[in-house]
């Protein structure tokens, strides 16, 4: 997926919600150590920060060059271009070494994994006991009913672009295989439900759709889902271009620690 994202990664930066700070606090309060965190899937490093704030040291690693430039710089993190071609030995050694890792978290992106070669690396790298595994992601937002309807209408018409594993983000990751110990935020098959808070702009608005995997597909294969009469529905129904809306974001979160 890493080509995809790659023609996704100027928009990206700006689009997307910013992950609520007490998230981070909880997740540090379930490791015994904050010496090392390892955010997987970083792209602009928006989760690697929050972490950032409880931890030493956060590495952030992506498979996608062109996202990590635009990685926003910490000085508690470092970030690393990983490409698939690296073996599970070489990428354990670049994060560490085996059981040194307190936390690592997958921020909207744990779905495009394979997920068994994942969690066998996750399961090196994690303390024992003591470290702990977070993923979580989104899908929607509520912001009126007028406007909550046609996003579900223009929704349905992404259907057919959207890439296999996308249906553990629509069904909230109630299906996503996760076979780590529950600590009570969230266990296989019951996901912990969150709310992300956001003053969004039609722009930033327009600008998270465009980053959307699924209608940069349908673009690449002669597809406009944003045709100009879609834009102007669906500016209509926010409420007119210069207006800032107050939107939740419905996310959902698994936390788990690995079986000894």
């Amino acid at each position: 997926m890493a080509g995809l994202f790659d023609k996704q990664a100027e928009i990206y930066l700006d689009a997307r919600p910013n992950y609520p700070k007490e998230w981070f606090s909880m997740l540090a309060d379930q490791t015994d150590h904050h010496s090392l965190a390892w955010d997987v899937g970083t792209g602009n490093g928006q989760a690697a920060l929050g972490v950032a704030e409880h931890y030493k040291q956060v590495i952030g690693t992506d498979v996608s060059e062109a996202q990590l430039k635009y990685a926003v710089p910490h000085p508690r993190v470092r970030y690393l271009h990983t490409p698939l071609s690296l073996s599970d030995d070489e990428l354990v050694s670049l994060i560490g070494c085996e059981g040194s890792v307190d936390l690592v978290t997958v921020a909207q992106a744990v779905h495009w994994f394979d997920l068994p070669r994942f969690y066998s690396i996750v399961t090196r790298l994690l303390r024992k006991p003591g470290g702990v595994l977070a993923v979580w992601g989104y899908r929607g937002m509520v912001v009126s009913p007028t406007f909550d309807a046609l996003a579900k209408h223009f929704h349905e018409t992404t259907l057919p672009f959207w890439n296999p594993d996308s249906k553990y983000v629509f069904d909230g990751y109630r299906t996503l295989p996760f076979p780590f110990e529950s600590v009570g935020l969230g266990s296989e098959g019951e996901p912990m439900l969150l709310d992300i808070p956001k003053e969004l702009s039609f722009d930033g608005l327009l600008g998270m759709i465009k980053s959307y995997s699924a209608v940069v597909t349908a673009k690449e294969r002669g597809v406009d889902l944003l045709s100009e009469g879609v834009v102007k529905e669906l500016e209509c129904a926010w409420g007119g271009p210069k207006l800032v809306r107050s939107v939740v974001y419905k996310a959902f979160m698994l936390v788990g620690k690995v079986k000894l």
